[in-house]
């Protein structure tokens, strides 16, 4: 045994174990009236916000970087005719001057209201953010990130030169349950 050890055991020789009944477990301090009601407002802002967009951890994307998704299902030819910049644009947002939390707003926003309205080809204007801080291009990362997010995108790719590059996106959006009926009803009356 070492000299430490055995030091050790000298100091600890006449310490008894405590009884179970002695044991004092600390409770916890009820919050105060102020910590309640910011919990509680927490809460219910958390539940207003429907918008699910993640602020967290974006991969960043260079600001000349050209962008693509395309979510299962989506034809080669569509997303080719889409990347081409073939598709009539029915909708735009401009996101230039906007912070990261007003730029996921418009977004959000932007997308679910051109699914309702039935806009089918969309394009999204983020920027290349060669001088933004903290990061160069973060903006244009988040949109690549958020736009993933989005149920109704089916695809977005970066825009032709005309219409601003690596800067825009064409985004293209599913179908509406409207225009689906649509659809079903007209491909019916040929049989």
């Amino acid at each position: 045994m070492s000299d430490d050890f055995e030091a050790f055991r000298q100091q600890m020789a006449d310490v008894k174990p405590l009884r179970s009944d002695e044991v004092v477990t600390p409770r916890k301090a009820k919050p105060t009236a102020a910590q309640a009601e910011r919990r509680k407002a927490a809460e219910q802002q958390l539940e207003d916000d429907i918008n699910y967009l993640s602020m967290e951890f974006v991969d960043l994307v260079e600001p000349e970087a050209l962008v693509e998704y395309r979510r299962d299902g989506v034809q080669h030819g569509v997303f080719k005719r889409l990347k081409q910049g073939h598709y009539t644009i029915e909708a735009s947002l401009d996101l230039h001057h906007h912070s990261l939390r007003q730029a996921r707003q418009a977004l959000f926003d932007f997308v679910q209201l051109c699914h309702r309205r039935g806009v089918r080809t969309a394009i999204v204007v983020h920027g290349m953010g060669r001088h933004s801080k903290p990061h160069p291009a973060l903006l244009k990362s988040y949109v690549v990130k958020w736009l993933k997010q989005l149920e109704p995108v089916m695809a977005f790719n970066s825009a032709q030169r005309q219409h601003g590059g690596a800067g825009s996106v064409y985004v293209m959006l599913r179908k509406n349950a409207e225009q689906k009926l649509e659809n079903r009803e007209r491909h019916q009356k040929r049989w």
